[in-house]
């Protein structure tokens, strides 16, 4: 048997946009809900997803459901780890909060929204923690807003909870729950058999809608059509400051010298040196990032006008090209990357 990886885009809403006691189990286990809090029932509530056989949307998927009493969840896979990520996150929850309401109506029928986020990346690294002399953050981390003098939990109408897989430990967990979730979504695609002693219920019943052989012809071709956007965006973001860096340091380099002998004098050509390295680097870095813009709009079929290429182009502003490029995740034209 061969299994499809459950972070693509196609196959997680495969499962659990289509089969809410599936998606019903995975947030009790993410949200550590049991007994009177658990999630009984889910319906699920429009999203901006196009429909399963069209694809995905390269890294971002969310769906949203809610429950009896209420609560909104928005549940989202993220590859990359993008700049802004968090910000989007808290945005994105803030929105489905005040949404909820219609003009005229009142704050009362505001009801709770719980955004949760699995992410193939590292959001808080152990090393980076313990450089700032702070404890680790779990795998899974859950906030809300706390009262800082007394600790005391309140204002609990929008809370986060953050699965960050790279944190999962080696070996497969021996019970069910968080960690089992998490290994299933590291460790699917590379199974060749449902393990023996993996107990019937949601973790055996979502491996077996990631078996392949089950996949009609329409939807193999869409799985592998999304895996292979996936493939080509993380090899761009992964290019996108190496490039600037590489690019960067030798035309700086280049510059730095020519402007120093010119001057003649060590004072001058050290000054010159310095200088062109950093006026070099900033060109490199720039032209990096155009380049990776403009591959990334391509590959997500993002038509471009001439003036908009223009822009493009002519570019030079580091903050302006790094929003630009972040925006190409989840968009659908240009006007909303170059906003």
């Amino acid at each position: 048997m061969v299994f499809a990886d459950l972070k693509n885009d196609f196959v997680f809403r495969r499962i659990f946009a289509t089969h809410p006691d599936l998606l019903r189990r995975l947030l009790n286990d993410l949200l550590e809900r049991t007994g009177d809090q658990a999630i009984e029932a889910l319906e699920y509530l429009p999203s901006e997803q196009v429909p399963l056989v069209e694809g995905g949307k390269l890294s971002i998927l969310d769906v949203r459901c809610r429950d009896r009493a209420g609560t909104t969840f928005v549940v989202e896979m993220q590859l990359i780890h993008h700049r802004g990520f968090v910000n989007r996150v808290v945005y994105n929850a803030c929105k489905s909060y005040s949404g909820q309401l219609k003009s005229g109506e009142w704050y009362t029928k505001l009801m709770d929204v719980v955004a949760v986020s699995i992410c193939d990346f590292e959001l808080w690294p152990d090393a980076q923690q313990k450089k700032l002399g702070l404890p680790p953050v779990p795998m899974l981390s859950r906030w809300n807003h706390v009262e800082r003098s007394s600790k005391t939990e309140g204002l609990l109408q929008i809370q986060y909870a953050f699965l960050e897989l790279p944190k999962l430990p080696e070996q497969r967990p021996e019970t069910d729950g968080v960690n089992l979730w998490a290994w299933l979504f590291v460790h699917a695609h590379e199974l060749t058999e449902i393990p023996e002693d993996l107990s019937p219920g949601p973790y055996r019943q979502a491996l077996e809608l990631a078996n392949q052989a089950k996949f009609t012809q329409e939807e193999l071709n869409t799985y592998e059509r999304v895996r292979d956007e996936i493939r080509q965006v993380l090899e761009i973001a992964a290019e996108r400051w190496a490039l600037g860096k590489t690019e960067g340091r030798a035309e700086g380099k280049t510059e730095g010298r020519a402007e120093g002998k010119a001057e003649g004098l060590a004072e001058g050509e050290a000054k010159g040196k310095a200088e062109g390295l950093a006026e070099g680097e900033a060109k490199g870095k720039a032209e990096a990032k155009r380049d990776t813009l403009l591959r990334l709009l391509a590959r997500a079929g993002i038509a471009l006008a001439e003036d908009d290429r223009t822009r493009i182009q002519v570019c030079a502003d580091m903050a302006t090209l790094d929003r630009w490029i972040d925006n190409v995740f989840g968009a659908k034209t240009a006007a909303e990357v170059l906003s």
